[in-house]
């Protein structure tokens, strides 16, 4: 799992999944939503591109500046992650990737009642989970999504991988 091209393989049934889970927990559509996704990494990507695509009003928070100038250049809003304060107010839903927390109690104190928050990071995740509890805010955590909403795929890519290594050590197959 520590493989680049499963990581990759993986992020994208992660995405695919996460809109699937946000159209299921929204009464209303994609398109138009306001959407922050937290994190320009390979689910970043791929998340922010695929919402994009569907017509959602991407904004994506990243820590490096190089992240930044390519977000801006896929047509996404850039928001440097110590910018949050003051922007949380305005999202229908916050997605993060980051395996850090990064939206604490004063973050989540900004985001409004009815946005949808999911996490996709492994533990400990980017939410505040006390405080997401304290705040009643709808929370979605979408960990191991490639096995839920794709398990061919997601077999395929790890079968794909173990070939690849075997290959790499000289095993016929």
């Amino acid at each position: 799992f520590d493989r680049e091209e499963l990581q990759v393989a993986n992020a994208v049934p992660t995405a695919e999944g996460a809109i699937m889970q946000a159209m299921l927990e929204t009464v209303s559509v994609l398109h138009g939503s306001r959407c922050l996704v937290i994190g320009y990494g390979r689910i970043g990507k791929l998340l922010a591109n695929r919402l994009h695509g569907m017509g959602a009003v991407v904004t994506v928070a990243a820590r490096k500046k190089s992240d930044l100038a390519w977000i801006a250049a896929y047509g996404y809003q850039p928001l440097l992650l110590s910018d949050l304060t003051g922007n949380l107010h305005s999202f229908d839903m916050i997605f993060n990737t980051a395996p850090a927390v990064l939206l604490d109690d004063g973050l989540l104190s900004e985001v409004k009642q009815d946005a949808l928050l999911m996490e996709l990071a492994s533990d400990p995740g980017g939410f505040d989970r006390g405080a997401v509890k304290r705040y009643s805010l709808r929370y979605v955590a979408a960990n191991g999504l490639p096995g839920k909403v794709a398990p061919m795929s997601a077999a395929c890519a790890i079968k794909e991988t173990i070939y690849h290594i075997l290959e790499e050590r000289g095993v016929m197959i």
